[in-house]
């Protein structure tokens, strides 16, 4: 089983604050260099609500569905993606008081598992090649540090 990837980074501003952007899936493009948005996603998500998930690599465009697990406003915000019966990942998006700052954690959760996953995995080695821990490592990093830059801004 692949360990979890987790990326984290201090920001001065509330854990309200910074949830509120985050949970606001339909701007997570103007962070990730990956995801690009959501379509179909109430305004304010709560556990249970479904949205589909826009992303890009170079000329890929892809949509999954996602189902959010929690949605503990300042706390954590968590969700599964899924493409068509295949499951894909877990994000999950924890916020903890530091001091005057708060420590945001971003995590992926590979959900790829049996033979169905190997094929999944096949088939994303075609979108992405290459390590996908790495990849996504690297892309929580700029997501965190753009966060990080619009809660503080």
């Amino acid at each position: 089983m692949i360990q979890p990837v987790a990326e984290s980074i201090l920001i001065a501003a509330p854990p309200e604050v910074i949830y509120d952007l985050v949970a606001d899936v339909a701007r997570m493009g103007e962070w990730s260099p990956e995801a690009t948005g959501a379509k179909k996603a109430p305004k304010v998500l709560s556990e249970g609500d479904k949205f589909t998930g826009t992303n890009k690599h170079g000329l890929a465009r892809w949509s999954t569905q996602c189902t959010v697990l929690r949605a503990q406003r300042g706390q954590r915000f968590e969700f599964d993606v899924d493409f068509q019966a295949f499951p894909i990942s877990r994000w999950m998006y924890e916020f903890v008081p530091d001091g005057d700052k708060t420590r945001v954690t971003e995590t992926w959760i590979d959900r790829r598992m049996g033979s169905r996953g190997k094929l999944i995995k096949g088939l994303g080695q075609i979108l992405i090649p290459g390590n996908r821990e790495e990849h996504n490592r690297a892309n929580m990093l700029q997501t965190l540090r753009k966060l990080k830059a619009e809660a503080e801004g």
